[in-house]
């Protein structure tokens, strides 16, 4: 099973100290802040100023830098205030840390100018670590192991829902960036209702099924391989490190394994997927979570998720190349467009949506007959 992927730096997934990069500033004034932050945590932490570097950069607009200190090596955040929202990232750390997983701590925090000093998970994503020539079913069962204890830790009201209002919000997105915006493509009355029926129906059925805690990016890239398994006091040495959770939320339990199987940057081959997923709600129910007793009727219910989603990325990727100047994303949405034609051409309630999609890529395909899932 070869996987197609597009690997890039994860949020937090950074390089050793030796291929770290200089810092660029297009901003003067905040250099200085951070220089000033920088300088009054020298004394606590015992920063080595010649190890700091640039480590990663993710979708938004935070940065993650690395140095050298007293305590080993250390993360800081780079998040503009006035663009990136930190107490999220802060109170689901907690969340993560309180079930026993393993999660960045935070260590200090400039709330007002948005530089945050965060313990450091390694230096390898799973992501990094896969090789291509084979699925790493191993690794697979160490992130399933990590998001049914991320589960079994949920709380209602705890976190935002994952309601209907937000659903639509995201759905809307694949019609505004990808088939307005990207592909130019003018909505007729006909698309219209196609898309408003088939978001109805994807709500309908994807909040129908039990909440949970949601990460809602749950995949290789933000997952975190431990440098050394058997450090003294860590927790269960099965569970990876996880990373870029603040968008977190309280929401159906079938998204996160659809996020984790149906990859944004990964592509595995189906009969691998069914088996990690099979293994998942094996374990899940054992564990006493909401997954049902009938694997078809969950892996349904994965499979619309992941549609939602896939729609969701599709849009994303495409307003990041056309409004945030990110062409990289968008060489990842053939993937998706895959995913989206891939599920709907196995469920009847999907054909009107699978011909809207085939129709706007300028897809043609054979008119011949074909039996789909009901």
């Amino acid at each position: 099973m070869t996987p197609s992927s597009h690997p890039v730096p994860s949020a937090t997934s950074t390089p050793p100290t030796s291929s770290l990069q200089p810092i660029p500033w297009a901003d003067t004034e905040r250099q200085q802040r951070f220089q000033a932050w920088f300088d009054s945590q020298q004394a606590g932490f015992g920063f080595v100023p010649d190890t700091l570097g640039l480590a990663s950069a993710d979708a938004s607009f935070r940065r993650y830098f690395r140095v050298q200190s007293n305590r080993g090596s250390l993360v800081i955040m780079d998040a503009p205030p006035e663009k990136e929202n930190c107490k999220p990232f802060v109170d689901i750390a907690a969340l993560l840390n309180h079930a026993g997983l393993r999660a960045p701590r935070i260590l200090a925090w400039d709330e007002g100018n948005g530089f945050m000093l965060l313990t450091d998970l390694g230096t390898r994503t799973m992501m990094q670590t896969i090789d291509p020539a084979q699925p790493p079913l191993n690794l697979y069962l160490n992130a399933v192991d990590t998001l049914v204890q991320w589960q079994l830790s949920s709380a209602p009201q705890v976190l935002p829902p994952y309601d209907e209002a937000l659903l639509r919000r995201e759905l809307e997105l694949f019609p505004e960036w990808y088939i307005g915006a990207h592909r130019q493509v003018t909505i007729d009355p006909a698309m219209r209702k196609t898309l408003d029926d088939t978001f109805a129906l994807l709500i309908q059925n994807n909040l129908s099924w039990p909440s949970v805690y949601v990460h809602r990016d749950f995949m290789p890239r933000n997952l975190m391989v431990p440098d050394d398994l058997a450090v003294p006091g860590q927790t269960d040495p099965r569970y990876l490190g996880v990373l870029d959770f603040q968008d977190a939320v309280y929401g159906p339990i079938t998204y996160d394994i659809a996020s984790l199987m149906r990859d944004a940057f990964l592509t595995w081959e189906e009969d691998f997927c069914l088996d990690v997923t099979i293994r998942y709600w094996e374990k899940a129910r054992k564990a006493g979570l909401p997954v049902g007793d009938d694997f078809g009727e969950f892996y349904r219910g994965v499979e619309w998720m992941g549609l939602q989603r896939h729609l969701k990325i599709a849009g994303i990727f495409a307003r990041l190349t056309l409004r945030d100047g990110k062409p990289k994303y968008l060489a990842d949405t053939p993937r998706f467009i895959d995913y989206i034609r891939s599920t709907c051409s196995r469920y009847i309630q999907l054909k009107p949506l699978l011909r809207l999609v085939e129709k706007v890529d300028g897809i043609e395909v054979p008119n011949v007959f074909a039996f789909g899932r009901s």
